[in-house]
């Protein structure tokens, strides 16, 4: 059997760059370790920046989405109750839009032609500084792809980053003493926009899925089990981090899906290996803080499928040259954000009474700048990770969504 290009992982990266690449009349074949129910079944964040929007649209995957994604123009932050909003449209004329990445997969697999093959056991990656080619499971059996290119879009514990040698590959990583116990609901969110909250008890989220599904979220210690937590827990101490008035209007019910979430900084380098490349959460992780992580990985295959394309169509190697160096340079730039976001609005024992005293001189100066808070709004809207790119009629009308 032969392809172009394999794509290790069935996520949203590895969707989304197949369904780019069969677009441009590349045959991409890809590779799922999981069933389609179990990879359907992942909760996650879906704040979609409008570069992110913008690619769905591109894919021709966005009808869904512009009709059932819900347009934030702002989001609220929150210091010990004293809030404050950022109005992303009167600071730089963007917006967000919340869509869950279950729908985004679930919209890119409901569109896809080429072929994917779920359940592919001990899949490996050879000679990809030649003549690559991938083997694989199915059934009983061991089969084999040759091809030009293989994507590692298979998150972080997966094969494409680990096939690696050890001695090419450099690793950075901060690992956060907390995690954030995560609670899904059918009732109407809290508010129209997301809230931020620091408190001296943790952080707090406010978040949503639809207008009639809400996601909560407490910073709980890294190695907290969601199942020491019973629902009425969740939400005194919930309330207990929002502003007063928040609290009163929140409405509460049975969770129809609890976790807790491990917080980590993640960065490999660099994304090129031969014939092998990586994107994604492969390549990159980074604290749910600042609604990065779908983004990014969005971003990366946005980057490598304009490389594989101009490769195979233009017969040219600059695109794929420049793919590491050029994502790297957006990556870190995440990747602060990121980290500034959770240092701010987390609480961190062991910096003790002074730690609390700057992070609030932070808040008191982010709420009292107009500049802080474009720069804030430009790197939650992906302004400073898609430039131009991250331009899309359906986020430019004013629609009540």
């Amino acid at each position: 059997m032969r392809h172009q290009v394999v794509i290790v992982g069935a996520g949203p990266a590895g969707l989304m760059l197949g369904r780019l690449l069969e677009l441009a009349g590349i045959d991409a074949v890809i590779l799922e370790r999981k069933s389609a129910d179990y990879v359907l079944g992942r909760i996650r964040a879906g704040v979609l920046e409008q570069g992110t929007v913008a690619l769905m649209e591109r894919a021709r995957a966005g009808r869904r989405m512009n009709a059932e994604g819900l347009i934030h123009h702002g989001v609220e932050l929150s210091f010990d109750g004293d809030s404050h909003r950022i109005d992303f449209s009167t600071l730089i004329d963007k917006q967000v839009m919340v869509y869950g990445q279950t729908e985004v997969t679930r919209d890119l697999m409901d569109i896809r032609e080429g072929t994917t093959i779920y359940e592919a056991e001990d899949v490996d990656l050879h000679d990809f500084d030649g003549r690559p080619w991938v083997s694989y499971r199915k059934d009983g059996q061991t089969h084999r792809i040759d091809c030009d290119f293989i994507a590692g879009c298979d998150g972080y514990h997966g094969v494409a980053r680990q096939s690696v040698p050890q001695q090419a590959l450099t690793t950075f990583e901060r690992v956060y003493p907390f995690g954030w116990l995560g609670v899904l609901v059918d009732k109407p969110p809290v508010a129209d926009e997301l809230i931020y909250a620091h408190h001296e008890r943790g952080f707090a989220l406010c978040s949503q899925r639809s207008k009639t599904r809400s996601r909560y979220y407490v910073q709980v210690p890294a190695d907290e089990q969601a199942a020491a937590w019973s629902d009425d827990r969740f939400w005194d101490e919930l309330r207990a981090r929002l502003d007063p008035a928040t609290a009163e209007s929140l409405q509460t019910g049975p969770s129809i899906e609890k976790s807790v979430a491990p917080l980590r900084s993640f960065v490999a380098e660099p994304l090129r290996f031969g014939r092998l490349f990586l994107a994604g959460d492969a390549a990159h992780i980074v604290p749910p803080t600042g609604a990065k992580g779908l983004n990014l990985a969005m971003r990366d295959v946005a980057a490598l499928a304009d490389a594989l394309i101009e490769h195979f169509t233009g017969r040219s190697a600059a695109g794929i040259d420049a793919y590491s160096a050029m994502v790297l340079g957006r990556i870190w730039k995440a990747e602060r954000f990121s980290w500034w976001m959770t240092s701010l609005l987390h609480t961190f024992p062991e910096t003790g009474a002074f730690g609390r005293r700057i992070q609030r001189a932070e808040f008191d100066y982010l709420t009292g700048s107009r500049a802080a808070q474009q720069s804030l709004a430009e790197n939650y809207t992906g302004v400073v990770t898609w430039g131009d790119e991250g331009s899309s009629e359906a986020l430019s009308r004013s629609r009540v969504a």
